[in-house]
């Protein structure tokens, strides 16, 4: 069982490996790495719930985004199997994306994340 600060509770048993602050700082770096990108964050909660978007939908849905950037960036979520990308053999051709299962699991720590950043006007900074 790990925890990485004494406020977060344990992972339940045979979850993960002890980890050392240079392993957890390790750890974190390739999660960064996947997650890193101005677009990979907003794509993702554009997909969470087991939405499917097609390509055209994520490019309406995030205006500000080139399609190259938008493709980039889908691929390389696609590559490091955060999403899932489906080509239906029709004309035009059809794409979507979804994310994996394993995507979908960023949903909770993708929301931590995000209250813990709401919470920063009640620690007085």
């Amino acid at each position: 069982m790990t925890r990485t600060h004494e406020k977060v509770g344990d992972l339940p048993a045979g979850k993960a490996e002890a980890h050392t602050p240079e392993s957890a700082a390790a750890g974190i770096d390739a999660a960064f790495d996947m997650l890193g990108g101005r677009w990979k964050l907003i794509i993702l909660f554009h997909l969470f719930g087991g939405q499917v978007k097609r390509f055209s939908e994520l490019e309406t849905a995030i205006p500000a985004v080139s399609q190259k950037m938008l493709a980039q960036q889908l691929r390389q979520m696609e590559a490091d199997g955060i999403l899932l990308r489906t080509v239906y053999p029709e004309v035009p051709p059809k794409v979507d994306y979804r994310l994996t299962e394993w995507g979908q699991s960023l949903c909770p720590a993708l929301d931590a994340l995000l209250q813990w950043a709401e919470n920063k006007q009640g620690v007085g900074l």
